[in-house]
């Protein structure tokens, strides 16, 4: 069986339905068409991958102007509508050490630079005044800047999704679930149809928005799986890996949200701690590491607990090996160890008194997930195969709730400024992101 649809994109979580969205929206605003013209597939269901499990923070932290613009974008359209998005805006907090001190620096001057609102504070004094104002039992050392950004927050994962699903379908836009993709056509380097289990799916247009599933549409679309890579010195890194994949590393402490408020008895900004001070088992007092550590936690009722995590984990195994379902039960990466919990909950007693001796309240249950990450950790968003739009977030998608937005404009021939930075050319021409002192990869 064969059927048609002008668009097709594959995957239902943040960046395809945003985008069948925002196409439907446009497609009827231009008289060019209207949602009927756009069928979502995905192999499972809405929010079945990496963005259903998502920790849900939304924040414009990135020491990488390109990001930043970006990301201000995005937490504008979950400022737009907070109740369909199921949406927080609690702010963001990133507090730092000397070592990342300019880096901070420099992300606050720029957030002022395009009229995002934020406060920087520095110094270990004021640093440790501004915290503990805000909350009588932090103890965290060795912090000598804080940068409070006013805007971003979170969101609920699973009632955020429910909620653009519900604005695509009314626009139109037709979800079709447990559709497994099987192959692409292509015909004179252009896809002319999605191959399914159920069938052949002609398109006029492909948009393929998988996140970490994006290695097997990316060898469907015969791409190359290894790359050249010029850095910023002019090297040319003839053979990288297109993908690398991370284990990521987060969890739940299963306590009150309602506790976990500050001391005006509101409920706290998103927390971000980097930290190079030595950390030390909550339990045991034996050393966890001597080196760069971060963690990020907030009180979340979707999760029924102060929920957060760490810096991801490298997969040693080579992609190929990785498993084809990476969010199934059966994905070894899917399940964080005991390290993590021994790592998590120890920071969090580091930064607060009132977390000291909770280990035992750690929620053990699969978490976290895997992401598919580009040579520079960096998304990339550009065509391919003359009609092919790929949207590669390297996990930093969830956030990135605007990008539908961009990528619609460009399907219908507007290109995009905020988008332009991410395209693909960029690796053999040495046009990479800058990168920061954070201990986190995709900084």
């Amino acid at each position: 069986m064969t059927e048609h649809a002008r668009y097709v994109i594959i995957g239902a979580g943040i960046h395809g339905l945003s985008t069948a969205w925002n196409l439907a929206r446009r497609l009827r605003a231009t008289g060019k068409g209207d949602g009927g013209d756009v069928l979502v597939i995905d192999k499972t269901g809405v929010g079945a991958g990496a963005s259903g499990v998502a920790c849900g923070v939304v924040r414009n932290n990135y020491f990488q102007p390109a990001m930043r613009e970006l990301m201000a974008h995005s937490v504008g359209v979950w400022e737009s509508d907070p109740e369909a998005f199921a949406y927080h805006g609690v702010g963001y907090v990133q507090i730092a050490p000397e070592a990342m001190r300019s880096d901070v620096e420099q992300i606050y001057a720029e957030q002022r630079a395009i009229g995002y609102d934020s406060e920087l504070v520095v110094g270990a004094a004021a640093c440790r005044d501004y915290m503990t104002e805000m909350f009588s039992d932090w103890q965290a050392p060795g912090s000598t800047v804080v940068l409070h950004e006013k805007r971003g927050g979170y969101a609920n994962n699973v009632a955020s999704l429910k909620g653009l699903a519900a604005k695509a379908e009314a626009e139109g836009v037709r979800i079709r679930t447990g559709v497994t993709v099987t192959g692409l056509s292509l015909d004179d380097g252009a896809v002319t149809a999605v191959q399914t289990e159920q069938g052949d799916i002609r398109c006029e247009a492909l948009v393929v928005a998988v996140g970490p599933w994006i290695r097997d549409i990316w060898a469907m679309l015969d791409l190359p799986d290894r790359i050249p890579v010029t850095g910023p010195d002019g090297t040319v890194h003839s053979d990288r890996s297109m993908w690398t994949y991370w284990a990521l590393q987060e969890g739940t402490l299963e306590v009150d949200p309602n506790e976990f408020v500050d001391d005006r008895g509101q409920l706290p900004p998103v927390l971000h701690v980097d930290s190079d001070q030595p950390l030390y088992d909550d339990a045991d007092g034996s050393l966890i590491t001597d080196e760069m550590w971060g963690i990020y936690y907030k009180p979340d009722f979707s999760f029924g607990g102060v929920q957060g995590g760490a810096a991801p984990v490298l997969v040693r195994r080579p992609a190929a090996e990785v498993a084809v379902d990476p969010y199934g039960p059966e994905s070894p990466e899917f399940v964080v160890g005991e390290d993590f919990v021994r790592m998590w909950t120890s920071a969090l007693a580091h930064c607060h008194k009132r977390f000291e001796g909770k280990r035992s309240l750690y929620r053990h249950e699969p978490s976290g997930g895997i992401g598919a990450f580009t040579p520079d950790s960096f998304p990339v968003f550009d065509i391919f195969r003359q009609n092919a739009y790929v949207i590669a977030d390297s996990n930093h998608g969830y956030k990135m709730l605007g990008v539908g937005e961009l990528v619609a404009r460009e399907l219908l021939g507007e290109p995009s400024a905020l988008l332009e930075p991410f395209r693909f050319s960029r690796y053999e021409a040495g046009r990479l992101h800058p990168t920061s002192n954070s201990p986190f990869p995709w900084s």
